[in-house]
């Protein structure tokens, strides 16, 4: 019985490996380019599948947590109408940025199955950590996916206030900065900020500098900073 088993198993894989003489190399061509293209066509969607809000707040963690605080910010509710959703800012869009980014997040897989957050004390326990390895992966890519949306060739700096307009003539026109380094904390809540540097503090010689609403810079910054602790 295991020899006419084995027989069959034999028989069977030399007919899958043997190559057909009656078939034409223009038709094993042909047939090699139709399962490419299913191969591409399936490998595409599935990735612009996991590439959507939809899928990102699939998950409580997300959901309950970042999705709920970046509802209450401007980039999800604003006067233009144009929404940034999860995968604009922590996605980059071009095709090789993009898969290198989705091999990165695997691990992130790993911490679902292993419920790392899945509670919000763990998160909020985890919250300064997850900051800072988003903090630190634009800060390495230049903030790419800022720049996805917001260019600094179409920065109209006569519209700013005046610190910011000096600021980002300073620091971010000349690339001694990127947007990463000041604006933090512009679509989710900031974790515990003690010890780390928030980016955003004025430079001692803009210091006294008034903006366009009548505000010194360090007032405006206490009023920030108030907004902060309310939350």
């Amino acid at each position: 019985m295991i020899g006419w088993i084995k027989s069959i198993l034999v028989w069977a894989w030399s007919v899958v490996s043997t190559p057909a003489a009656t078939l034409s190399l223009g038709f094993l061509t042909l047939g090699g380019f139709v399962g490419g293209v299913m191969f591409w066509g399936g490998f595409n969607t599935a990735l612009e599948v996991t590439n959507t809000e939809a899928f990102c707040t699939g998950c409580h963690e997300m959901r309950a947590n970042v999705y709920e605080e970046m509802t209450r910010t401007i980039h999800f509710s604003n006067r233009s109408g144009v929404r940034a959703s999860c995968p604009d800012c922590h996605v980059p869009h071009n095709w090789t940025d993009k898969i290198a980014r989705k091999m990165q997040a695997s691990k992130e897989v790993w911490g679902k199955l292993f419920g790392t957050i899945n509670t919000r004390e763990k998160f909020l326990d985890h919250r300064l950590e997850l900051a800072q390895h988003e903090w630190a992966r634009l800060k390495a890519n230049d903030s790419l996916e800022c720049r996805n949306c917001h260019s600094t060739a179409a920065m109209d700096l006569s519209k700013q206030t005046t610190r910011a307009a000096e600021i980002h003539e300073r620091y971010l026109l000349s690339n001694k900065a990127t947007c990463i380094d000041c604006h933090k904390g512009i679509a989710h809540e900031l974790p515990n900020m003690e010890g780390v540097d928030p980016g955003w503090k004025v430079p001692a010689e803009l210091q006294g500098k008034t903006a366009h609403s009548g505000l010194t810079d360090t007032g405006q910054l206490a009023a920030y900073l108030a907004s902060k602790e309310i939350e």
